[in-house]
């Protein structure tokens, strides 16, 4: 379940009453996709006097599924529009999903004046309904509309019939000038209820949306504020209107451009038109979404008021005139610069986070293979820019850090901290520069994830923040190069808003690495390798039973080292040479005769044991704002990596590095791959509970039917079906066998 702001403060804020269906549908949608009850949607909704009882409950199982992602920030937003204000207007802490900036907002409704509308003194009934004709319609195009209207029982609204949609504009038109009588060419209206028409034309063979030929305009209208208020904000947005509307009573129709190719465009567009109207002021009616909804008539008398005319063509010309003007006012981007206002005073460069590699307030991507010791090889640096100290090599600067530890459990996550600190040798004087946010079970995919890591880092005067790792908190498909850029400008925003320096680190592909460059080994879209400042990447090295040999000698001579210079100083001052600390059987005869041997005989056999989970690594790196680096070759010895100051890693080659003969895989090789790969992810998986289907997809790459192909294929792992106290399905957990 996800982490939650509590959304049911907001609902009392929210009086369903008000509310179209659609919209009582998507706080019901928004409640559960934040992991709220069907029971807490059904209470709120019982204030409601239109409330059916049971119909929460049906509904709410065909949410699942249904490919609408409405989400809390739905929820939030009508909170707002009912008056509802985060802490105070003034606070910049960030609130329930909220963006980080405040887009399309164009003018402050609260500050705009009101703009009288006159009511015409010599009104013409045909003129105004010729114009609207002439400036909406092609004369060839078919006219919808409605003169004749009916009441419920027990109500005293006035609804629409179906209406007429046989007649041409140009038809119209015609009649209208040549009788000089509406009603005539038309049909009579009731005067109480006015008549109506749609803005866009039909094919003359219905009024639904199929039946609409060209989805050229959109009504916005809002009834919530004065006549003169939605004048003034309709002109102020300057929206792209071909009509203006008075609708005889509290609401101005005004009829919008959005010229769209299809239905599916014309929605989007819409959407995009009402969001902006209601950002600034104008809560629009969003019943009026249909394409062939009806609008009042200009022409007609509603109840002892004109339905007439306001204005023609205000605004921008088109829609995309008007789009372009929303985008540029709210992109927030810089305007262009000219290089000779600069010349002569350069702005500085960011300060340096790791010399010769990183800038603070840009990326890093740490990649590598599973094994690689990448989440201790961040700790390291964690600690190193605490302390100020070396990172594999690179000095760091020192300043506060956040590690984010998505992965381990809090304990185990603690522990490990210390572990690092000690095995480094160095002194714990500034742990107060490390905090750690445990996120393990509690994690959200990264765009919901960074304003909450905004809003609790803002004050912290961090340096750096290390995400370890960001399979936990990946969205969208790991392949498409699309989805994975609006991925990674997450990382953007973070270093936008904190100025600090963001540290990620990534898999590896399947298969070899060796033969490839460090950019093209990151698993999926080549947008990983590209995006950040700074890319090290970790390729393991063959080590030789002769190099394994020469490190056990060298170990175990550097703890005999060691056990004299604590247990008998004088012993190794006046009998040890310089050529005897090089050989671990001289040491160990020196441990002998200066009788300490029993003492040492534990610390050396572990020395001699560490050397078989000792591996090698060599670090390549591209780089944007420094020369590249020659490879740094490296040991992991559990839980630290130690540059190789010998050189004896130099000149080990990686695996295919060296050329080889183009040849299909054997069907053996690829079994192996598949188990191999499938095990791995397992056990990078494992969480405190469980390691589901959709972890290891998205762990090794691949669909969740080809994972469940390859647990049928080996056995060592076991699909168990779960479900919940009501005996709702749960996503399935996969287990070790017996076998596994």
């Amino acid at each position: 379940m996800k982490v939650k702001f509590d959304l049911l403060q907001l609902l009392p804020h929210i009086p369903p009453s008000s509310l179209s269906y659609e919209e009582w549908l998507h706080v019901g949608m928004g409640l559960q996709y934040e992991g709220y009850s069907v029971n807490d949607w059904d209470s709120w909704s019982q204030n409601d006097s239109r409330y059916i009882e049971g119909e929460c409950h049906r509904k709410w199982s065909t949410f699942i599924g249904s490919g609408h992602m409405i989400t809390g920030a739905t929820i939030t937003q009508l909170a707002k529009d009912n008056g509802w204000q985060p802490r105070s207007s003034t606070d910049k802490e960030l609130d329930w999903d909220s963006e980080i900036n405040d887009d399309y907002v164009v003018i402050d409704k609260d500050w705009v004046e009101d703009e009288e509308i006159k009511e015409p003194e010599n009104w013409n009934p045909i003129i105004d309904l010729t114009k609207y004709l002439e400036v909406l319609f092609e004369a060839s195009e078919y006219v919808g509309y409605v003169v004749e209207a009916w009441q419920k029982e027990g109500s005293e609204k006035f609804l629409p019939t179906e209406g007429k949609y046989k007649r041409t504009a140009g038809e119209l038109i015609q009649e209208l000038n040549k009788s000089n009588d509406l009603g005539a060419v038309l049909g009579d209206y009731n005067d109480i209820a006015g008549a109506w028409i749609r803005y866009n034309p039909l094919d003359s063979k219905g009024i639904r949306t199929t039946n609409v030929t060209n989805f050229r305009h959109a009504l916005v209208e809002s009834d919530e504020i004065s006549i003169e208020k939605q004048n003034a904000i309709i002109r102020e947005l300057e929206l792209p209107i071909s009509c203006l509307v008075h609708s005889g009573k509290k609401s101005l129709h005004a009829i919008v451009k959005v010229e769209a190719m299809d239905e599916k465009e014309y929605r989007k567009r819409v959407e995009y038109l009402y969001d902006v109207c209601k950002k600034n002021g104008l809560k629009v009616d969003t019943q009026n979404r249909n394409p062939s909804r009806l609008s009042r008539m200009p022409g007609v008398i509603r109840n002892g008021q004109k339905q007439f005319l306001v204005d023609t063509n205000i605004g921008k010309e088109s829609w995309n005139e008007w789009y372009e003007y929303i985008e540029s006012i709210n992109d927030d981007l810089p305007e262009p610069e000219g290089l000779a206002d600069h010349w002569n005073n350069l702005p500085p460069l960011a300060p340096v986070l790791i010399e010769g590699v990183l800038r603070q307030g840009h990326k890093m991507l740490m990649a590598g293979p599973s094994k690689a010791g990448k989440s201790f090889a961040l700790i390291e640096l964690s600690i190193a820019i605490a302390e100020g100290d070396k990172w594999l090599g690179w000095r760091c600067a020192q300043g506060k850090i956040l590690y984010v530890n998505l992965e381990l459990d809090r304990a185990s996550c603690l522990h490990r901290f210390k572990d690092v600190y000690t095995a480094l040798g160095l002194s714990p004087k500034n742990l107060s520069n490390v905090d750690i946010w445990n996120l393990r079970g509690k994690t959200a995919p990264l765009d919901k994830l960074a304003p909450k890591l905004i809003r609790r880092a803002a004050k912290k005067n961090y340096i750096a923040v290390i995400i370890d790792p960001i399979y936990k908190v990946l969205t969208g498909d790991e392949n498409s190069a699309d989805q994975m850029a609006q991925f990674t400008n997450q990382f953007d925003k973070i270093c936008t808003e904190l100025g600090v320096a963001v540290i990620y680190c990534h898999h590896h592909s399947k298969g070899a690495q060796g033969g490839k460059k460090s950019m093209d080994r990151a698993s999926g879209s080549g947008v990983f390798a590209r995006d950040p400042d700074a890319l090290i990447d970790l390729v393991e090295l063959e080590l030789t039973d002769e190099i394994l040999k020469q490190q056990e000698n060298k170990l175990v001579a550097k703890v005999c080292e060691d056990g004299l210079k604590e247990l008998n100083p004088t012993y190794l001052k006046e009998n040890v040479s310089q050529d005897d600390l090089c050989s671990a059987a001289q040491m160990e005869s020196h441990l002998v005769e200066a009788e300490v041997h029993k003492e040492m005989v534990e610390k050396r056999n572990k020395a001699r044991e560490s050397v078989q989970n000792l591996t090698a690594w060599r670090i390549e790196g591209t780089l944007r704002e420094f020369p590249k680096f020659k490879p740094v070759n490296m040991w992991f010895n559990y839980p630290t990596h130690e540059v190789d100051r010998s050189g004896v890693l130099r000149d080990i080659k990686v695996e295919d590095e060296a050329p080889k003969k183009l040849g299909r895989k054997s069907p053996e090789q690829k079994k192996k791959e598949r188990k191999e790969s499938l095990e791995v992810a397992f056990e990078n998986c494992l969480d405190s509970e469980k390691v589901t289907l959709k972890d290891l997809a998205d762990y090794i790459g691949i669909t969740i039917g080809t994972v469940k192909n390859h647990i049928k294929e080996f056995g060592i792992f076991e699909i168990i079906p779960q479900k919940d106290e009501n005996g709702a399905s749960l996503p399935s957990v996969v287990v070790r066998t017996s076998q596994g």
